[in-house]
């Protein structure tokens, strides 16, 4: 019985020995998440902190360890602590499309069970650090579209379980180690400043993981026995090539001189001839919600008056008037229009937009265009078209004025402003958020406007969708607006055209075709439902690549981490949302012919609108929301 009873305590005391020390080590991982919370500016994580890690949103723990971190485009900022080390049993790392920057903190060192890292798409700086590559059991490695310097450490041959190895898209120099280990299947090190000849070892890699440094060697062009010349900057030029070079120079700056030359000669000979229209009250006013979708850029412009004062109008041609369409009430003229104060707007693709309050109370929306390139015979045509053009989903065009330097269109005003401004300049204390049913409106009262122009010929798109042209109501009605004006500006403009909305296969803007709209809605939809803008749509701000961000989530069948925040509150909603969604991703696909046509796309809209829930106010936890699995193109990325 004395043996049985000695027994029986040592067990309890190694149980409770085990016991507490898997209670410090939780306790230490915990620590650990929250000082990286608050390292990392985490506003968006929602973790019940009344509740265990284990049960955080991205937590992932085995054996009361924390085993995996997922935190992918949660808008963390930020350095890194260095306290991440703490996390000793951590296999699996991943921080991508964040906004993080600094170095790689120390204690990465410490992470030696990490075997999948990934932390593409953030702002991290410093050389590549060697002690990341004395985590032998790493297997993928993703520092792509960072700003990551210095070389590519030899030491990376260490990682002989290593399978994948993207650096792409950082400013890395020097040449490639000899990386040849039989491991490696996805590589990619292109458009850094690498140089020098490429490894036999990675010979078989495909040109692409090459591209964008100054490189040779098999699979790019041969370094024909002489790697020196290859080794350095990779700008060697020849005697002959630096003469071509200066000569060119010397002829393009005579052309320039002789070009302004005579400019100023046409300039001078026209003053005699020419009158100048000035409105003399102006007022100006910066729309502030408008500043953070992007359009509204520098508003020191003095309004319509200042815009137009430089305008000139031939005598010989007669007084310039307002052109009206259909039956648009003619209750001012242009006159009236130059006398109205205005407020800026914002600046779009297209121009420049006011808000023009006439001195008989009524307020338009006039926007001034630039860079139009067809004559007058040719913009009247267009605009009849446009003018034509009457649905309650889209903003009505109800004149134009064409002058000699400047064109000007008026609209209905919408004084509620654009989708973007309401999406991403009104968060925060004591803002109204956009519930699901006003989303819901919202998407499909856009997805009627399309629709509508869509049915007008096969030729007909719109161009330009994005959500600061699309504009609401007083009743948060959706109204498309700037169709039709793709075809009137110069080639030049069409860069400025906001990427993260622009399909895959566009080229050229005048010519960008129905399924092409088709994918910019698709982003619009995106956008509505995770709260985030796309790439380059917001001033200052890089944006998410919105199909790659969320096609990355819901391949680990995540998807409720991709709703907006503000949507998560209506667990009643969840089922649609998640199917909006995959009407999303259909849209976004990259082959033109998979993508629904727009009449598809509001057949099914309006099928998902018919039986959409009422809005719950009561608030839940982000990680009280169940998990859906929405189809998606796989990806090499994690």
């Amino acid at each position: 019985m004395k043996l049985n009873s000695n027994v029986i305590c040592f067990s309890l005391l190694l149980w409770t020995t085990l016991l507490v020390t898997a209670n410090s080590d939780l306790a230490s991982d915990r620590a650990t998440l929250l000082a990286l919370r608050a390292a990392a500016g985490g506003r968006l994580l929602l973790w019940n902190l009344s509740s265990s890690a284990c049960n955080w949103t991205g937590v992932h723990c085995v054996q009361s360890r924390v085993v995996e971190l997922r935190l992918p485009g949660k808008g963390l900022s930020g350095q890194l602590p260095i306290a991440i080390g703490n996390l000793t049993r951590l296999r699996t790392l991943s921080l991508r499309y964040n906004a993080l920057s600094g170095p790689l903190p120390s204690g990465f060192a410490e992470l030696t069970s990490l075997r999948n890292l990934y932390l593409q798409g953030n702002r991290f700086s410093g050389d590549i650090p060697a002690f990341l590559f004395s985590l032998q059991n790493l297997v993928r490695l993703n520092l792509a579209n960072n700003n990551f310097t210095g070389t590519i450490p030899g030491s990376i041959t260490n990682l002989t379980r290593l399978a994948t190895l993207y650096l792409e898209n950082n400013h890395l120099s020097g040449p490639i180690p000899d990386i040849g280990s039989p491991t490696l299947v996805q590589f990619n090190v292109s458009f850094n400043q690498l140089n020098g000849s490429i490894p036999r070892g990675l010979s078989s890699k495909p040109k692409t993981a090459f591209e964008g440094n100054f490189l040779c060697g098999e699979p790019l062009v041969s370094c024909n026995g002489t790697e020196s010349e290859n080794s350095g900057s990779g700008t060697k030029l020849s005697g002959g090539a630096i003469a071509g070079i200066v000569v060119g120079c010397v002829l393009v700056v005579l052309f320039i001189l002789i070009l302004l030359l005579f400019l100023c000669k046409r300039k001078g000979a026209k003053k005699t001839e020419t009158r100048t229209i000035v409105l003399p009250r102006q007022k100006e006013v910066e729309n502030p919600a408008d500043k953070a979708t992007g359009e509204g850029g520098n508003t020191t412009s003095s309004g319509i008056s200042g815009a137009v004062k430089k305008d000139t109008v031939a005598k010989s041609s007669g007084t310039k008037k307002l052109v009206f369409f259909g039956n648009t009430s003619r209750v001012f003229d242009l006159e009236d229009l130059l006398k109205a104060s205005a407020e800026v707007l914002g600046k779009g693709t297209f121009g420049t937009a006011y808000k023009a309050t006439l001195e008989t109370g009524v307020v338009v929306a006039v926007k001034r265009l630039k860079d139009v390139m067809v004559p007058e015979k040719e913009f009247k045509e267009k605009m009849e078209v446009v003018g034509a053009m009457d649905h309650p989903n889209l903003v009505p065009v109800r004149a134009y004025y064409f002058g000699g330097e400047e064109k000007l269109l008026v609209f209905d005003y919408m004084p509620m402003g654009s989708l973007s401004a309401l999406l991403h300049g009104n968060r925060g204390a004591g803002s109204t958020p956009l519930n699901w049913n006003r989303r819901c409106d919202i998407a499909l009262g856009a997805a009627r406007g399309i629709a509508y122009l869509h049915s007008k010929g096969p030729g007909i798109s719109h161009g330009n969708i994005k959500s600061s042209n699309v504009l609401l109501s007083t009743s948060y009605d959706a109204r498309v607006s700037d169709f039709g004006l793709v075809q009137l500006t110069r080639p030049k403009s069409t860069p400025n055209r906001v990427n993260g909305y622009r399909a895959p296969e566009v080229t050229d803007a005048h010519t960008v075709s129905q399924k092409a709209d088709v994918y910019s809605f698709g982003i619009l939809l995106l956008e509505l439902l995770t709260g985030k803008a796309p790439t380059n749509a917001l001033l200052n701000e890089e944006g998410v690549d919105l199909p790659r961000w969320v096609q990355s989530i819901v391949q680990e069948e995540w998807t409720a981490e991709v709703f907006d925040p503000e949507l998560v509150r209506n667990q009643s909603a969840e089922e649609d949302m998640v199917k909006l969604l995959q009407l999303a991703v259909d849209c976004t696909v990259q082959h033109p012919h998979m993508r629904p046509s727009m009449s598809q796309m509001l057949t099914r809209m309006e099928e998902l609108h018919g039986h959409s829930p009422e809005i719950e106010t009561d608030q839940i936890h982000e990680a009280d929301v169940r998990t859906y699995s929405v189809d998606a193109p796989s990806s090499a990325n994690d």
